[in-house]
């Protein structure tokens, strides 16, 4: 743990201090399991880092994310079971991520690699043994969906959710700089939604807006067919390279990314190896209405992410014109129909 806090980005241990001005003494141990850590080999940004035409500013670990969202919920709610539950919510998360939920065929959902949490955390000697000294059950920590400040269902703000507007707009969106995230963070607060339920909320509607413009350039560019493309690809190669004897399910989560693009690129099967090269190279993809021929190409509808948030107890686009006609657009977005590289 030590190597990753030394290690980290300055930009990222800022982004951590706004968050919360320092990491809970009890949140160290949980972070420095061999489960917990696992999770710095595996990015948050879903493969974006490992090609050019993602235009990424620098790496983003899941294990950063869950610190993240875990530092959120224990600035709201000083609540440590809460504060785990969100720490662990992606413990389960294979290499790659959800392009893993592309290659089971979960594009909409991609919800298909969660199943695994409680049984991690369950064969976990380390993090059992922190919660029976913590007074925790599993029950109690295995399933952040309990907790609405963690998680709640889109187009609510949540603490998952917030947190990786947050940090991709830090990482590949460049919609908000440290700047705007101090305003915007130092401006919510926990309010009742309309269904009497706690929710993470703004109190100024200025600031509220100028969340929903930053954050729509991910729901757009989570929409798009270069997104599409490039976890449908990466989800394609791990297939191919399962078909060939060379990856199995387990090794999503024995290795690191970089091992297994290394296996990838090194691999026998020049077939498998070298348009992956390629692909990795690409800085512009190809759109168009018509299926491409001999080309790789998709053609998907995906999950759609994007917050309505509330400010003062109301949804934003009952009091901000704007934000509704924004939500409308993004709401009948439709990126062309067939993406495609041409090698």
């Amino acid at each position: 743990m030590d190597d990753y806090f030394s290690n980290l980005n300055p930009i990222i241990k800022e982004y951590f201090k706004i968050l919360n001005k320092e990491i809970p003494d009890f949140l160290y141990d949980y972070i420095n399991t061999k489960e917990m850590l696992r999770l710095n080999g595996i990015s948050a940004l879903v493969g974006s880092d490992y090609v050019r035409f993602m235009n990424v500013n620098f790496p983003y670990t899941s294990l950063s994310h869950s610190i993240g969202v875990a530092l959120i919920i224990w600035h709201f709610t000083q609540d440590k079971k809460q504060t785990l539950a969100g720490l662990f919510h992606d413990i389960a998360t294979p290499a790659f991520k959800h392009c893993i939920d592309f290659l089971n065929g979960d594009y909409e959902k991609q919800e298909s690699t969660e199943e695994l949490t409680t049984e991690i955390i369950k064969n976990s000697e380390e993090i059992m043994a922190l919660l029976k000294r913590d007074n925790i059950t599993l029950e109690e920590i295995n399933d952040y969906k309990i907790y609405p400040v963690a998680d709640n269902d889109t187009p609510k703000l949540s603490a998952d959710r917030l947190e990786y507007t947050f940090s991709d707009a830090l990482t590949m969106t460049n919609s908000f700089t440290l700047e705007d995230i101090k305003e915007m963070y130092e401006n919510l607060k926990v309010l009742k939604n309309e269904d009497g339920i706690d929710e993470i909320g703004f109190t100024d509607l200025k600031i509220a807006e100028k969340f929903e413009y930053g954050a729509s350039k991910l729901w757009f560019l989570l929409q798009s067919n270069k997104d599409k493309l490039k976890c449908q690809f990466i989800a394609d190669t791990i297939k191919k390279m399962n078909e060939k004897g060379l990856i199995y399910r387990n090794d999503l989560y024995k290795y690191s990314e970089q091992e297994i693009l290394d296996m990838i690129e090194n691999c026998q099967y020049k077939e498998i190896s070298e348009p992956f090269k390629r692909f990795r190279k690409v800085l512009e993809i190809n759109e168009g209405e018509v299926a491409p021929k001999d080309k790789y190409s998709v053609s998907l509808k995906v999950k759609k992410r994007y917050i309505v948030a509330l400010v003062n107890e109301k949804r934003i686009i009952e009091i901000s014109e704007k934000i509704k006609k924004l939500v409308e657009e993004f709401s009948n977005f439709k990126s062309p129909t067939y993406g495609w590289f041409d090698f």
